[in-house]
């Protein structure tokens, strides 16, 4: 990878990093379906200004293809880190979020984007178990509430993870902020029912509206854009590569801003996680050893 993009994927990933402490500041007084819409309402328009400023066209003959994309890489995934971000701490979210690395080698195999071997096939059984470490061990009580959540949040991180080779597809053939402002246009439309039955029970308090403006023009709506950009350069394995940094902007932050506790459990499925999608990438932590 050459380093502009690392640097590239650096900068996105300290603000995606930061996008599940805003969603955590959020969503109590606004609502799980009322964030997640607005989010995807924010970037679209920031995304369209910026196409008509440039003067490029919406990609309404794709319109299916969009449709998919956006309930893949943006709805569903903004859906699930909003409605789990009731329960989850930020820094919980943002180290199950890794486990879309896994989904995404899968769904790349199946897609023959991507080869399975049996280091990247334990990695995902690693990673899993990293998962339920963190859940179980963690500073925080597992409640059953908490361990649905959990679920929410890896079911999120599957479908962003899932989504990684038809967005790799797509730039194949399609402009990057065409393909950006069309998912998170289709991806407003299918929040709208849920944002409209959130909202009569919406506060809105400034905090929670600055999270949700900060979210959706910059870490959704410019930092998708940079993100597409990316990914015509790289692999898709590689493009998901960020989500290591982006837990570990996601955990810092969480500490610093939110003041959540920490513990050993925490740490230790946080890095067994790291280690499973460093394997399903490729990494062999043996092969040295074997060498």
């Amino acid at each position: 990878m050459q380093t502009k993009y690392f640097v590239q994927l650096v900068a996105l990933s300290a603000l995606w990093g930061s996008s599940f402490m805003l969603t955590r500041l959020a969503v109590p007084t606004l609502g799980p379906n009322l964030v997640a819409g607005l989010r995807m309402a924010m970037a679209t328009l920031v995304l369209g200004t910026i196409m008509r400023l440039v003067r490029q066209p919406w990609p309404w003959a794709q319109w299916r293809e969009m449709f998919l994309l956006g309930a893949l890489a943006v709805a569903g995934p903004h859906f699930f880190y909003s409605w789990s971000a009731l329960e989850l701490p930020a820094a919980y979210g943002s180290l199950l979020s890794v486990t879309a690395v896994l989904f995404g080698a899968f769904i790349s195999a199946y897609m023959k984007e991507e080869t399975l071997t049996p280091v990247k096939l334990a990695g995902c059984l690693l990673g899993f178990g990293g998962a339920a470490l963190v859940v179980q061990l963690g500073p925080v009580n597992p409640t059953p509430l908490l361990v649905l959540s959990a679920l929410g949040c890896v079911v999120g991180a599957a479908l962003s993870g899932m989504s990684t080779p038809f967005l790799k597809r797509a730039t194949t053939r399609l402009e990057p902020l065409a393909i950006t402002a069309g998912m998170h246009a289709t991806g407003a439309l299918l929040l709208l029912p849920g944002a409209l039955y959130d909202l009569p029970r919406a506060h809105f308090t400034l905090p929670a509206l600055a999270g949700v403006v900060l979210m959706g023009t910059t870490t959704s709506g410019m930092a998708y854009w940079m993100y597409m950009r990316i990914m015509r350069h790289v692999p898709p394995v590689a493009a998901l590569s960020s989500t290591f940094l982006v837990t570990g902007f996601g955990v810092l932050f969480s500490i610093i801003f939110l003041g959540e506790a920490t513990g050993p459990g925490l740490y230790a499925g946080g890095a067994l996680i790291v280690l499973a999608s460093m394997m399903v990438m490729g990494f062999n932590p043996l092969r040295r050893t074997a060498a």
